[in-house]
């Protein structure tokens, strides 16, 4: 009798242990967890955070991609890496590629596209219409400024310059038939020469490009050129690497992409603006057409004789080398000039000793002749 109360106790007992709520057990876990001592974390070494902190994804920051190129890299290929703010020298320059010209044909042709390849001006206009690059206004005045502003929506300049399209899910779709790629027969071009004092080089930078649409009248006459927009180079630039151009018509296989014919500057252009203060373009201060020739001329003189005289004028010789040449020159000549002084003196030596008589020797004696 006594054994079985004893059991009926100890299971009692047992039970009502095993009956406490979920959340008093989880109580007394952590009350017991809390009394127990805490270990110490652990750190890993700085070596390995860093290792660990390079390894995590960085999504947010965008890279640049002149910063994997070598210096010389960055030196051939300037357009890849931003121009310097402190530069010394700058000078911005505005010209106008005519595309009938067999040196700029490159970027005119194919003027529908074949396959994928594609002109300059379809290859902008399809990146503008998808979204890729923003364009920016052609004010009256012909400047050129990039902010959030000037932004213009490609659906105004479809719309202002009448070129067909659909509207689908909120997406412009225009027919490659549609897009006026053979009325953009020029191009406007901001470029700007500078001087990079950190590397002592010269530079010609395109800085933005704008497509000139040529459109008749109803009536025949003359041509109305219409600048569509501005579209800054920087953001051309990664998608012009996809692109190639036949930069000559004498070598069909030879072909670069877009980019590198900007990059060496391989396009021509006449100049018809220059920044200056008063913000006149050359059809303004100049009269007629050969004062703009001329002048022209002069910018271009100027800007090649700035670009041969960075290390100072060749024709007066005042480098390192020439010094140097100059220097060396005019030793030979002391060396020279010493041996044909020696060379006299003992020339005049052995006459004279020649001349002299000794005294034992017989006079001579001559005879002259006499007229009779």
């Amino acid at each position: 009798m006594k054994r079985a109360l004893f059991l009926l106790m100890i299971t009692l007992m047992f039970g009502t242990a095993f009956a406490q709520p979920k959340q008093r057990r989880v109580q007394k876990s952590e009350q017991q967890q809390q009394s127990l001592p805490q270990q110490p974390q652990t750190q890993l070494p700085q070596t390995q955070q860093q290792q660990a902190q390079t390894q995590q994804p960085k999504q947010s920051q965008r890279k640049n991609p002149s910063s994997s190129m070598s210096v010389r890299a960055q030196i051939s290929f300037p357009t890849a890496v931003d121009m310097p703010e402190e530069v010394v020298w700058r000078r911005d320059i505005y010209r106008e590629l005519d595309l009938s010209k067999d040196v700029n044909a490159g970027l005119y042709y194919p003027v529908e596209p074949q396959g994928k390849q594609l002109n300059l001006f379809t290859y902008i206009f399809k990146l503008a219409q998808n979204g890729y690059i923003p364009v920016y206004e052609y004010p009256t005045d012909g400047s050129d400024v990039f902010t959030n502003e000037t932004r213009v929506d490609m659906k105004t300049i479809l719309d202002n310059y009448h070129i067909f399209y659909e509207e689908q899910d909120g997406k412009l779709k225009v027919d490659n038939s549609d897009i006026p790629s053979s009325e953009v027969k020029k191009f406007f071009l901001k470029e700007s020469a500078y001087y990079d004092q950190a590397n002592s080089s010269f530079h010609i930078k395109v800085l933005a490009l704008c497509p000139v649409m040529l459109r008749e009248d109803d009536f025949g006459g003359e041509s109305t050129q219409y600048p569509l927009f501005w579209v800054k180079y920087s953001d051309l630039e990664p998608f012009l690497n996809r692109q190639t151009v036949m930069p000559s018509s004498l070598n069909n296989a030879a072909t670069m992409t877009m980019d590198d014919f900007f990059t060496l500057n391989m396009y021509r252009g006449q100049i018809y603006k220059t920044n200056n203060a008063q913000g006149k373009t050359l059809a303004q201060y100049c009269p007629d057409e050969a004062a703009m020739t001329a002048e022209q001329k002069r910018i271009e003189k100027e800007l090649d004789d700035f670009r041969k005289n960075i290390f100072g004028d060749p024709a007066k010789k005042d480098s390192l080398d020439s010094i140097a040449k100059l220097e060396l020159a005019s030793k030979k000549g002391k060396i020279k000039a010493a041996k044909n002084n020696s060379s006299r003196t003992k020339a005049g030596k052995s006459k004279k000793g020649k001349t002299t008589t000794p005294a034992n020797s017989s006079a001579r004696v001559t005879v002259r002749r006499q007229r009779h």
